[in-house]
């Protein structure tokens, strides 16, 4: 646990001690034909994560990112877990552009030592006059490898659960943007005969920028009820605080999901807000470009 913060802050400093002139956004875009900067509405977020959901953005042809997502323990755990910091919950990701419209990624998180892969293709770009808003469509597949000594009848495809966004943002103005993202969830195992395996879910976040380098960010994910019945499952609700550093974002979040990816802050968030179920955390992303100068 100790080693995991202090190489978090050891990125965290080293990405404002060698902060660069060139902005992530910019190299996640960098491979973008140079005749479309003139129409296309860019940077409609700082990066490819609102807070736990992703956004339209996605490493350009040949850029490759390095996320790390880091969730502490409940802060209603009191002093003694030290309001949660005593407890963690991480995930790295990586995530490179095939082209600058289609995207692939591997992750893996602690939260029952989960793998993920997933796909971001961007369907539709938002330009000047012609198109409103920038449509992109996200896969995920998740693997779970925790071990259960008491469920000697798990099997891999019971492990297995699927993710399918369609995110649909518009960037409204340079300091302000909105994204709906409706969801479906698929788990190939649910824990009772009453819950259902296919599950469905809408997303709705924003981003408004403070300073040039800095924005708040906030998303809310509605599960309507009646799809789990075998336990109670609260909307997810996620706030941010985003400072760019160059190459760099680093983020600050509170939120009731401990969960960052999405099978679990979607349809397994048991924190409530108003229990004090808060998980401070932060997110830091990388960006780096191999393309050909």
């Amino acid at each position: 646990m100790t080693k995991n913060i202090i190489t978090c802050l050891i990125l965290l400093i080293n990405s404002v001690a060698f902060s660069q002139d060139t902005t992530l956004l910019k190299q996640l875009e960098d491979s973008m034909p140079q005749q479309l900067h003139q129409d296309v509405s860019a940077g409609t977020f700082k990066a490819t994560q609102i807070i736990n959901t992703p956004t339209v953005e996605s490493p350009g042809k040949n850029g490759l990112q390095f996320l790390i997502m880091h969730r502490f323990g409940r802060i209603n755990e009191g002093a003694y877990a030290l309001w949660g910091l005593d407890n963690a919950t991480i995930r790295f990701g990586l995530d490179y552009g095939i082209s600058n419209r289609f995207s692939i990624g591997v992750g893996r998180s602690s939260l029952d030592k989960t793998y993920d892969g997933s796909f971001k293709w961007k369907m539709l770009q938002q330009t000047k006059g012609r198109m409103p808003l920038t449509a992109s469509l996200y896969g995920l597949m998740t693997y779970t490898t925790l071990k259960y000594d008491d469920k000697p009848y798990l099997t891999s495809k019971h492990r297995i659960a699927y993710v399918t966004q369609l995110l649909m943002a518009r960037k409204f103005s340079s300091r302000l943007s909105f994204q709906l993202s409706p969801s479906w969830i698929h788990f190939n195992l649910v824990p009772t005969p009453e819950d259902q395996n296919d599950l469905f879910a809408l997303g709705i976040g924003g981003r408004m920028k403070i300073t040039k380098r800095t924005s708040f960010n906030a998303e809310y994910n509605y599960l309507p009820t009646g799809q789990i019945s075998s336990t109670i499952v609260h909307h997810s609700v996620s706030f941010g605080f985003d400072i760019e550093t160059g190459g760099h974002v680093f983020q600050l979040v509170f939120t009731n999901s401990e969960g960052m990816i999405g099978p679990y802050y979607l349809a397994k968030t048991s924190g409530s807000w108003g229990d004090g179920d808060i998980f401070f955390g932060f997110n830091i992303s990388r960006a780096f470009s191999f393309k050909k100068r």
